[in-house]
């Protein structure tokens, strides 16, 4: 059974850093897509950064970009989501997603995502 549970989220001031795990069971997280979406209130899920299958070419949104790395650990069988220079827009639940699916990863993150493992979320809030 596919599980998925995230942690490492938390309350940091403006600039700030932290770095979100996302601990897979019961599969090889190495042969799954994997991403990290968010969602703040009032708001639509967004998805943040994807990873597709076999190729480490990451998809980033654009508010993002520069600032967010997305990573595995194929020994911990873990991806990571490192957040740099953390803005107060950047306050959402955040959430880790699989699939077996071999969508490219900026599909992968659109609004038509494949992904139908998701972990319970993580709340991470920015702010002064």
């Amino acid at each position: 059974q596919v599980q998925l549970a995230e942690s490492g989220g938390g309350s940091v001031k403006p600039g700030g850093s932290l770095r979100l795990s996302c601990a897979a069971s019961g599969f090889n997280m190495d042969r799954y897509a994997v991403g990290w979406f968010r969602q703040a209130p009032g708001k639509e899920r967004e998805g943040v950064s994807c990873l597709m299958i076999g190729r480490n070419s990451p998809y980033y949104a654009d508010s993002v970009k520069g600032r967010f790395t997305i990573s595995r650990d194929s020994a911990k069988n873990t991806v990571y989501l490192q957040m740099n220079s953390l803005k107060p827009e950047d306050t959402a639940v955040y959430y880790c997603a699989t699939d077996p699916s071999y969508a490219s990863s900026s599909y992968l993150c659109g609004p038509n995502s494949p992904f139908r493992s998701w972990g319970q979320g993580t709340q991470v809030t920015v702010s002064t």
